[in-house]
């Protein structure tokens, strides 16, 4: 009896929903283990984290969803017919370029970071800055090989490359700022010892690619073939135009984090502020990046789910399909999004208290949730032009959206201190949504259910009403302390998440066969079906 053999498009989406939820539980581990560390350090040990974090954030983002992207994508182009030839010559010309980036980015890191420590106003991040330049020399082997990977349609090596890379990254992150501090060291020098796990991470996603090539898949580049007759320019060209366009995309948060960590604390110090105070100033501010990572993991990544199907359809030229799933996707963004955004708001207080032992700074937090509606967003659309091949957009509204963020620190912070630095980056945010929602109907595509949105927004008010009036009542009730606050907050999520669950399917936001395409959605059908008593 034969077994049947997975077809090409069978093992292109396994290979996509592997990626996926590899990606989901990376993004969740990259967000939550700020939480223990910033009550390990507090809030100057946070601060001094979060100042050097963006350039390891920068080539982890390059090594995850910015070259491995493009390798593939020169895979998936040019060695369609898997000639050993045209493998090999990808190959090489991708490692030597991707190197060469690498050798480039450590040297002006490394050679740079006095200078870049005294735009930030303390000099005492220097030698953590030289040991996060290492990262990129690490990025161009790791990125080349999850690329060759993906290229070939062999997603899960690179899928747990990032959970190894990730796992070992969090563990030697907390275990030695936790060991560093018991042993009387500085804040400074636990902030070493967390940066070293950017080299045992990408070691550890290294051995692991690495054990899977040589267990199999560089075979692929060996045997007779006929003459490569790819042109290694066409290759270069491509390298640089996508180098630009992808990799820019995918940088969003981190370079409006880079924005905050050169501006930000330096702005305080020139305006007169006690070092110390805006350290922890800076440090309070800075709780609100894993609350915006975390917020925005579900909504883009319910969406994103959709975004090969966007891609195949491209393919075949099926307008009907494309315009279809285009709608979804930024319904879902959309329905996520808003319910994260005001859930968070409703209960950012408690969340805080919950968090980080504190309520410091919850009116910055308040504001900062804003971001991952228009976030989600962004980054929704932003893959759906990538999806349309229309990569330039996206790094365009990037830009635009960093420099929006410049101009805005240097006008807000000098008289509201890290408030304007919130405000400035939501409207960064949002000015990137916004011209990723133009660019997107300048292709003649756009949302066509106008009515969804006012029913997503009506939605998500009762849940905001919903959640005042539970938390005030549990207040009156049980009092607040921290244990009380966590309490609070993790019931109320359930109380307004139910809420307004109901509320979106009550409201027939998402039709059946919507419904039936989203992850999860046919039991959220099934569930709403069997509560209306199986009527139709």
């Amino acid at each position: 009896m034969r077994m049947a053999v997975p077809s090409r498009k069978s093992v292109i989406f396994q290979g996509a929903i592997v990626l996926t939820i590899a990606g989901l539980l990376t993004k969740i581990m990259s967000a939550a283990y700020r939480v223990p560390y910033q009550n390990i350090v507090g809030d100057i040990g946070f601060y001094i984290y979060q100042q050097v974090y963006p350039f390891y954030g920068i080539a982890i983002m390059l090594a995850t969803s910015g070259f491995p992207v493009i390798v593939s994508k020169l895979f998936a182009e040019y060695g369609e017919g898997h000639n050993p030839a045209d493998l090999r010559r990808i190959w090489r010309v991708s490692s030597v370029f991707l190197v060469l980036t690498g050798l480039l980015s450590f040297t002006l890191l490394y050679t740079g970071a006095g200078w870049i420590a005294g735009i930030m106003g303390d000099m005492h991040l220097q030698p953590l800055i030289e040991i996060i330049s290492f990262s990129f020399l690490l990025v161009p082997f790791v990125s080349v090989l999850r690329g060759y990977f993906q290229g070939m349609h062999h997603m899960f090596p690179t899928a747990l490359s990032q959970v190894v890379e990730q796992a070992f990254r969090v563990i030697t992150i907390i275990g030695l700022a936790y060991i560093l501090l018991k042993s009387g060291s500085s804040l400074y020098k636990a902030g070493e010892g967390a940066l070293i796990g950017s080299l045992t991470g990408s070691a550890a996603a290294l051995v692991v690619l690495v054990i899977y090539w040589y267990r199999r898949d560089r075979v692929e580049l060996a045997g007779p073939s006929q003459p490569s007759q790819i042109r290694i320019r066409d290759l270069v060209k491509d390298l640089l135009l996508f180098t630009f366009t992808i990799c820019v995309s995918s940088l969003l948060l981190i370079l409006i984090q880079l924005v905050d960590a050169l501006q930000l604390f330096s702005m305080l110090i020139n305006k007169g502020m006690d070092p110390t105070a805006a350290k922890t100033l800076k440090g309070i501010y800075d709780r609100g990046q894993p609350l915006i990572q975390l917020g925005t993991v579900v909504a883009t990544s319910l969406s994103l789910s959709l975004v090969p199907l966007i891609s195949s359809a491209k393919r075949r030229n099926d307008e009907k399909f494309i315009r279809d799933k285009i709608n979804l996707s930024i319904k879902v963004c959309l329905a996520v999004g808003a319910g994260a955004t005001v859930g968070l708001i409703g209960i950012v207080e408690e969340t805080n208290i919950m968090l980080f032992r504190n309520n410091y700074g919850s009116e910055i937090l308040g504001i900062l949730s804003l971001s991952i509606l228009f976030t989600s967003l962004s980054m929704t659309i932003a893959a759906i032009l990538q999806g349309l091949n229309q990569t330039i957009y996206p790094a365009i509204s990037v830009i635009a959206g960093v420099v929006i963020k410049i101009v805005l620190n240097l006008a807000l912070i000098p008289k509201y201190e890290a408030d304007g630095a919130a405000v400035a980056s939501v409207a960064a945010f949002f000015v990137v949504a916004i011209l990723n929602i133009y660019f997107l109907r300048k292709k003649q595509y756009k949302l066509n259910d106008y009515r969804s949105i006012v029913k997503i927004g009506l939605s998500a008010i009762l849940m905001l009403a919903v959640l005042r009036g539970y938390m005030a009542g549990f207040e009156w009730i049980f009092g607040r302390n921290r244990a009380l606050a966590s309490i609070e907050a993790l019931t109320a999520v359930a109380a307004g998440g139910a809420v307004y669950l109901y509320s979106v399917i009550k409201l027939n936001v998402f039709s059946n066969e919507e419904l039936d395409i989203v992850p999860f959605g046919t039991k959220i059908r099934l569930w709403s079906h069997k509560k209306r008593g199986g009527k139709k």
